[in-house]
């Protein structure tokens, strides 16, 4: 059985997934340096939008837990 997380360690699981997102992110973004067909390219950058959407939603999570306040963080958007 897992434990539950209070909001404040729920915020800060949150930001540790979004940076650790953000690193990984940036490593996908660096393979299509290496790419020169195409498709590969194409499925580099289709993985990288999925981890900045992946990064958005957490960062809508991290809203609603705040009230609604929109929160950007640029130590662990994607692409920020």
């Amino acid at each position: 059985m897992s434990a539950v997380l209070t909001p404040v360690g729920a915020i800060s699981a949150i930001n540790a997934a979004r940076a650790e997102i953000k690193a990984t992110a940036a490593a996908v973004l660096a393979l299509k340096g290496a790419m020169t067909d195409g498709e590969a390219i194409a499925n580099v950058m289709l993985a990288y939008r999925h981890l900045e959407d992946a990064s958005m939603r957490l960062g809508k999570v991290l809203q609603a837990l705040d009230g609604g306040v929109s929160v950007y963080d640029k130590r662990t958007t994607v692409g920020a």
